[in-house]
């Protein structure tokens, strides 16, 4: 075993294998595979090996299309089996609501290149060769690539083509610590130690343990999963002969997923009454074994299997597979570097191996090697959970995430374990007003106030919820008076230095506003793709307020972090610092009234920044507004807010002031087609798609991040942009995702949408080819399986002068 390379990956399993291989694709050849027992050990070598490309997250969805792609590839390249069966699959919806999440799955693979299709049941009868009792089943929907596989062989295959691409694998040999040094990390093993400059963690079962050794907590669970393999059935026996193979099935109705193992079947469970497993930590001495079969926790789940699959109920069981496999709380794996560790990666959670293994393999060496994702990776980013995460909250969120891994998935849904668990001091008050609460990044936020007799709850849905009104309500008390919203969920950081100038200018694509003014700049890669949309307000000459989504805080911080500079200190401020916007035709009047400050039009401009005393909390106030109206952002410390929330709340009560939850805000800012954060700005996009490229500073004389990318588009010009529409909406709007028609073509995708409740109007964004973007442009937007007809509107739907916000 050699004592330095460049890359040590920890741990034998699927992921990180195929860690190990990309990393030698390339490019990296010195590189080093650390396993404590044989490859496979863990829960890779007992997994059922089935793999598809159905995911909610597009990004996740491809990228899965690219790990089946991978086997033959790795055929290939060996010259070894990956025991691939390519036999399609069929996810069965047993009602009309699942049957619409399908559809509109279904919707989003027209223009990722999934040769997906909707089946009804005569179809589903046909591809199951009648094995499959239709009662209750509305449609389906069938997928070529799915299929399973041989997890050892395809394990061993990934480890072959690595260490032909050099790699090295150290078998038999336990971690025992990792210790971070100047140039890197100290692994110190039973065989010996290494010193690596980079260290990933793939530990798969033992990543908690592993991450432990660096003084990081990973929020994971192993659930305990129980699947079943039967005897030799006759009517597959069959279809063998036929030359065919029976389909890969999910029954999500059922909670279970069935295949083809030999002449009999195989079916899992995703069981409501689930297991834990291992609560405090995986022995290391565990590996091979299973667990004890567990017959009375999934009685429910296989009973409604023999009425769905009736020739199970004609069968024996030939073994039970009981063993662990490991969950993040929402069920997405945990790839890439963990903030505040240099050069720590991470490679956990990937619960479906064989059909994400491959794909998560790329994505971190792609970040490895070339600092950044081809694809938004935000969906897996470790970052997505931040410090704040603790086992008291990973254990409900696994657990309700394994029980709802099969539920149908709404827009709108939001799930209620673990929660509440971070709250501002305002929860109480909100709670008062018959909040009715969503979640960012572990926190509270507000979606809207429900009305009285109304039930505090959304219900779930595809289409128009019960918020409507009360949304409605709200919008319109923005437009004719004045709203307030809590401002808890915008990502806050105090940048203060001798250099904080200069490095906000390299940072930064846009301008660095003078003192007193604030500015609007897209931050972005070296790719020149975008990963933040940001407000810098300038305080001073050596201290700025950035403020962007709250729920980026981890990526953002990470990114300060890896692009520090001396004489710069970068602060998350985003708990600390608290308050309110305001915002109307009466939002000048009220701010009036409770501060001593002159905040006139011609004191306080558009774009202006003042520290004020409000009430009597000392307050950093903005006069700016996501609304499109006139208005402010008041901040304040987090233990002035509920102070200032009274001293607002009584002014305001002659002036119509009222409450107004995300739900309004998302309304009011399509009324002036304000993108958002992950939806019309996000990794996958560059600004002169986006429209971005107008708060850009090209010609500033700073090399900032991502100048050279974004230049040369700018001379070439986007092949495609973000426009605007109004839809012919019946009775659900635009969510995300859903293709663009023209002329009978697939042309792009909706980013975001929603109702306008001002001018009473279904609106969307989304791409179109650049050359195709004219005003008026009739198209066609597929809503839940119909098109329905949609017009290009590239004006503001209010304020289109900006008299009102600017005035």
């Amino acid at each position: 075993m050699k004592t330095h390379t460049r890359v040590v990956v920890i741990g034998g399993g699927v992921v990180g294998c195929s860690v190990l291989y990309h990393l030698t694709k390339l490019g990296w050849s010195d590189v080093m595979l650390i396993e404590r027992s044989e490859l496979t050990s863990g829960s890779t070598w007992h997994a059922a090996g089935g793999f598809h490309t159905l995911n909610g997250d597009t990004n996740m969805a491809a990228l899965q299309g690219y790990t089946i792609r991978l086997y033959k590839e790795l055929e290939a390249i060996t010259g070894m089996s990956c025991g691939l069966h390519h036999v399609g699959g069929i996810t069965l919806a047993d009602n009309q609501e699942r049957f619409d999440q399908l559809v509109a799955e279904r919707a989003k693979h027209r223009y990722m290149g999934l040769d997906t299709e909707i089946l009804g049941p005569e179809e589903i009868k046909k591809f199951t060769s009648g094995m499959v009792n239709l009662e209750g089943i509305v449609g389906a929907l069938y997928d070529p690539l799915d299929g399973h596989l041989d997890p050892s062989g395809t394990t061993h295959a990934y480890a072959k083509a690595a260490r032909m691409g050099g790699a090295e694998i150290v078998l038999h040999n336990r971690v025992l610590e990792t210790n971070p040094t100047a140039e890197g990390w100290e692994v110190v093993t039973e065989k010996g130690t290494v010193y690596c400059e980079h260290l990933v963690n793939a530990g798969g079962l033992w990543a908690r343990e592993i991450g432990a050794m660096a003084g990081v907590y990973l929020p994971l669970l192993p659930m305990a999963h129980q699947y079943l393999v039967t005897d030799d059935i006759p009517e597959i026996m069959e279809i063998l002969k036929s030359g065919n193979e029976f389909p890969h099935v999910m029954d999500p109705g059922g909670e279970s997923y069935l295949r083809q193992e030999g002449r009999g079947l195989c079916i899992g469970f995703y069981e409501k009454p689930c297991e834990p497993w291992s609560l405090d930590g995986t022995p290391w001495n565990f590996g091979h074994e299973l667990l004890n079969e567990q017959f009375d926790k999934i009685e429910d789940s296989v009973n409604f299997a023999y009425r769905r699959f009736p020739v199970l109920e004609r069968t024996g069981v030939k073994r039970v597979i009981h063993g662990p496999f490991t969950f993040a709380p929402d069920g997405n794996p945990l790839i890439g570097p963990v903030q505040g560790l240099k050069n720590y990666w991470s490679a956990c959670a990937v619960m479906a191996g064989f059909s994400q293994g491959g794909g998560m393999g790329l994505a971190l060496a792609q970040w490895m090697i070339e600092g950044e994702v081809e694809r938004d990776p935000r969906g897996f980013d470790v970052s997505r959970f931040g410090t704040w995460t603790t086992p008291g909250y990973t254990v409900p969120k696994v657990i309700e995430n394994y029980q709802m891994r099969f539920s149908v998935g709404y827009p709108n849904e939001e799930r209620p374990a673990a929660r509440p668990f971070r709250t501002t001091p305002m929860y109480d008050t909100n709670n008062a007003l018959r909040a009715v609460w969503g979640q960012q990044y572990g926190l509270e936020v507000v979606n809207y106030y429900a009305l009285p007799g109304e039930p505090v709850y959304e219900t779930p849905t595809f289409k128009r919820s019960n918020a409507w009104e009360a949304t409605r309500q709200e919008v319109m008390a923005v437009r004719e008076g004045v709203g307030i919203n809590e401002l808890q969920n915008f990502g806050k950081y105090i940048v203060k230095g001798k250099n904080a100038r200069a490095w906000l200018d390299r940072i930064m694509a846009g301008s660095i506003p003078k003192v007193g003014r604030l500015s609007l700049t897209p931050m972005l890669a070296n790719s020149g793709k975008i990963i933040g949309d940001f407000t810098v307000s300038c305080l001073s000459e050596t201290e700025f307020q950035l403020t962007a989504s709250y729920g980026a805080q981890g990526w953002h911080y990470r990114w300060f972090e890896q692009n520090a500079m001396d004489g710069v200190t970068v602060e998350n401020v985003s708990d600390a610092c608290t308050g309110f916007q305001i915002a109307g035709p009466n939002a000048r009047e009220l701010l009036s009234r409770v501060t001593r400050t002159d905040v006139s039009g011609a004191a306080f401009k558009f774009m202006d920044v003042k520290r004020m005393t409000v009430g009597m909390a000392n307050c950093i106030v903005q006069r700016v507004s996501y609304t499109a109206d006139l208005g402010y952002e008041i901040f304040c410390d987090h233990m002035s807010v509920r102070h200032l929330w009274d001293t607002l709340n009584a002014a305001g009560a002659d002036l119509g002031l009222r409450a107004f939850g995300m739900r309004a805000m998302m309304s009011l800012r399509l009324d002036k087609w304000f993108g958002s954060w992950g939806r019309e700005f996000s990794p996958d996009y560059t600004p002169c798609e986006t429209g971005l490229d107008r708060f850009i500073r090209w010609n500033k004389d700073a090399d900032w991040i991502g100048k050279a990318a974004a230049s040369a588009e700018k001379a070439s010009g986007p092949k495609r942009k973000l426009v605007s529409f109004i839809v012919d909406a019946k009775d659900a709007d635009v969510v995300a995702w859903e293709p663009i028609w023209l002329d009978g073509a697939v042309v792009g995708f909706c980013t975001s949408g929603g109702f306008s409740h001002f001018t009473g109007k279904s609106v969307a964004q989304g791409f179109l080819p650049a050359d195709k973007v004219t005003d008026g442009l009739e198209c066609e937007i597929e809503i839940l399986g119909e098109r329905r007809r949609a017009v290009v509107h590239l004006a503001p739907l209010f304020d289109g002068d900006g008299a009102r916000m600017r005035g």
